[in-house]
């Protein structure tokens, strides 16, 4: 039987991002990125490397900051300025949300009412899991996703690509995650010895 290692855990992405919900979003962002840079050094994109970077997915438009990624795990900085809402997508991975700040309403499959989530709160989409989401302007939150991070690309580089037809923002999506597939693979040969 194989057993899979993942660099993160969600336990932990979730525990950092609650130290500073309620707090100004960019200031607290500020802090995950640090706190992330010490506990998993050589898996956190340098400052040079970070940018933000809209999305459009589902009907809504968002705006991520990318940290680690690879084909098993990715971290990212998730949020909105304006109010908007959608679908979330199904996925072969399971992402957790912490929020810092906003709120986030979901309604799941299956069911006839939506829950709300607050500041300090962790929403978990699980594998084959479709939910409707909206989000009030001004939610900030840190994402991390676990499973086969290439089925999520599907639906979220869609509505970029056929119909906003932004390839600007399409083209710095795809870059900023190369960016983060070669540092896991740069970090993976030096710590194998190989580099």
């Amino acid at each position: 039987m194989v057993n899979k290692q993942y660099v993160f855990n969600k336990e932990d992405i979730a525990n950092l991002a609650k130290q500073y919900a309620g707090q100004d979003h960019e200031q607290a962002f500020a802090k995950v990125v640090v706190e992330l840079r010490k506990k998993y050094p050589g898996h956190i994109l340098d400052d040079e490397d970070l940018q933000w970077v809209f999305v459009n997915a589902g009907g809504w438009m968002g705006s991520m900051c990318l940290l680690h990624a690879s084909l098993t795990e990715y971290v990212l900085l998730f949020g909105t300025a304006v109010d908007t809402g959608g679908h979330s997508g199904r996925y072969w991975a399971e992402i957790s949300d912490t929020i810092i700040s906003g709120t986030f309403r979901q309604w799941k499959e299956g069911t006839t009412k939506s829950e709300m989530y607050y500041p300090g709160d962790t929403i978990v989409h699980a594998v084959g899991e479709a939910t409707s989401v909206q989000w009030s302007a001004g939610t900030w939150m840190v994402e991390y996703g676990r499973g086969f991070i290439p089925s999520t690309l599907g639906f979220a580089l869609a509505d970029t690509a056929f119909s906003t037809q932004d390839f600007l923002t399409l083209f710095y999506t795809a870059r900023v995650y190369m960016k983060g597939l070669l540092l896991e693979a740069n970090t993976f040969l030096t710590e194998a010895g190989i580099f």
